[in-house]
């Protein structure tokens, strides 16, 4: 078996999410298209549901076995690792049909009883219900691997699984139109299933693929007494329940947004259609935005798991240190530079994107909030290699607290408005991300370097510097605001590089850990004399 190191997982796992976000973008734009705004509507009631049973049943379980496989693999229990697997297997299984039939028959009482206002949205819910087994089963799966520190089969099965399903429901969504939206909706919602199939079957290929070098592993293990299998079962329960918790809480903190914002707004003096419109550039544009740069962060917290739970089993704190200061370093390095682009190129990006300029505000606002969610993200990757799920639920609790009481003081307030919602948005951020790093410096004793984080700030202002220059001069010489935009972006993104190098943000053994690339990058850098070891 050939493990992967955690910073070549997470960049394997990043190249995999940005995938799978092109492909969701693309079925966005299609799907619309296909079912326009009351076919989305319907099919959007639908989603939501299938989340929530999602969350529910199998949220936090891929987290839970990828920290206690990890922790047996330290300790050279191959035969623990995969009792494991196959016990959370079993338990996954069940669960996995129990909820896929509460789903379908929920549909019904869902419409009859007006919990969905549409009850034409009851072919879509009912449409879903198949994924919830696969998706269940193939999370069992996902946690196996990430516990062995293979994130290859995870990357492999994201995309399998995103295509195929996008596939589906073009295609079910396209053949089904002509007998009415419901049907055409309940079509798109179908392909959650045969998407979730295909990427169960890629798990399954990946798993006997290894299984013949793992029962050597196994059998020539040494004398390891086994846990019982009520201790395994309860451990995972124990683990995931506040991870499963803490998800859960991300569609309910929107719900709430959903309740206050457009209200606040009218107290503040907006019209009922301006705040819906206010809503709609703060909520479906400024943060949908903001959650792209941090792909590389989440996929450097899923990585981080495994790989803290690994150092923690072995009592090295040396070594989850180190992890800890990697990720973090490479977080600020990402973040930062994001943050100040997308802050300068609020405006321009939102006039490219979405054809408006007026989501402007709004981004620029939450382009603090990257930096802040990075941090949380990466914080809450490790107190869960530490064992600590709990702890990352409860400061989310507490930053949604703060949350809702600044969207309802600071929306009300007319000079503010929508700007209020943002800041109350980035300080849910930051509340949370204070208080994981918290208590990440208490239980591993690090805290953000601050030599290093200047870098790379002092490379993120000067290429603010040459990013606003380029985009102006760009657009005094065509006026055409998409070429500006992109040119500026590909200028800011190269002096942004270079600066990092000249200011010594990055050394040699950084690169030289890019798996591939990393020799060869190095070797010419060095035959620049751009970087320093």
């Amino acid at each position: 078996m050939s493990k992967d190191t955690f910073l070549k997982g997470a960049l394997i796992l990043t190249a995999a999410g940005i995938i799978v976000k092109i492909i969701g973008s693309v079925n966005r734009i299609l799907l619309s298209r296909l079912l326009g705004g009351e076919g989305i509507g319907l099919y959007q009631m639908a989603y939501p549901i299938y989340l929530l049973a999602l969350s529910i049943s199998s949220a936090g379980i891929p987290v839970a076995i990828s920290i206690i496989v990890a922790e047996k693999i330290a300790r050279s229990d191959y035969r623990g690792a995969n009792r494991v697997f196959r016990l959370s297997l079993g338990v996954l299984a069940i669960t996995g049909i129990t909820f896929t039939f509460l789903l379908y028959f929920a549909a019904g009482w869902l419409t009859e009883n007006q919990f969905v206002r549409d009850a034409r949205a009851y072919y879509a819910i009912a449409a879903l219900a198949p994924a919830i087994f696969f998706v269940t089963v193939l999370s069992s799966y996902r946690g196996y691997f990430q516990g062995l520190q293979m994130m290859t089969p995870t990357a492999i099965s994201q995309i399998a699984e995103q295509f195929v399903r996008v596939v589906t429901m073009i295609a079910l969504a396209y053949l089904l139109l002509p007998y009415g939206l419901e049907y055409a909706a309940a079509g798109a919602s179908f392909g959650a299933g045969p998407g979730a199939a295909v990427g169960l079957l890629v798990l399954i290929f990946y798993y006997y693929k290894q299984r013949k070098s793992f029962k050597q592993l196994m059998n020539n293990q040494p004398n390891i007494v086994q846990e019982s299998s009520v201790s395994i079962i309860y451990r995972i329960v124990k683990l995931a329940l506040p991870v499963s918790l803490a998800n859960i809480m991300l569609p309910v903190v929107s719900s709430i947004d959903l309740l206050i914002v457009p209200a606040r707004l009218e107290v503040a003096g907006y019209t009922v259609e301006q705040a819906t419109e206010l809503f709609g550039y703060l909520t479906g544009m400024a943060i949908a935005l903001i959650n792209l740069p941090t792909i590389l962060t989440a996929s450097l917290a899923a990585s981080l798991v495994p790989a803290i739970s690994e150092a923690f089993t072995l009592k090295n704190p040396q070594r989850i240190y180190q992890r800890t200061s990697t990720a973090m370093r490479i977080a600020n390095l990402i973040t930062i530079p994001s943050f100040v682009g997308l802050g300068l190129l609020a405006t321009p990006i939102s006039q490219m994107l979405y054809g408006t300029p007026n989501a402007g505000t709004s981004i620029a606002i939450l382009s603090v909030g990257i930096v802040l969610l990075g941090i949380h993200q990466v914080t809450t990757g490790v107190l869960q290699g530490l064992g600590h799920t709990t702890i990352p639920l409860v400061n989310m609790v507490i930053s949604a607290v703060v949350k809702i009481i600044m969207s309802w003081t600071l929306t009300a307030i007319p000079s503010l408005g929508i700007k209020g919602a943002a800041w109350a948005t980035n300080a849910d951020f930051g509340v949370a991300a204070l208080l994981n790093m918290y208590f990440v410096y208490r239980y591993v004793g690090f805290s953000i370097d601050v030599k290093d984080t200047a870098k790379a700030a002092g490379a993120a202002i000067i290429m603010g510097g040459v990013v606003l220059l380029t985009y102006d001069f760009i657009m005094t010489q065509t006026l055409h605001n998409t070429l500006a935009t992109i040119i500026a972006i590909a200028v800011g993104g190269t002096v942004y590089g270079i600066a990092l190098l000249l200011l010594g943000g990055i050394q040699e053994r950084d690169l030289e850990r890019i798996p591939k690339v990393g020799p060869q990058l190095v070797k010419v850098l060095r035959a620049l004399h751009l970087i320093r070891k």
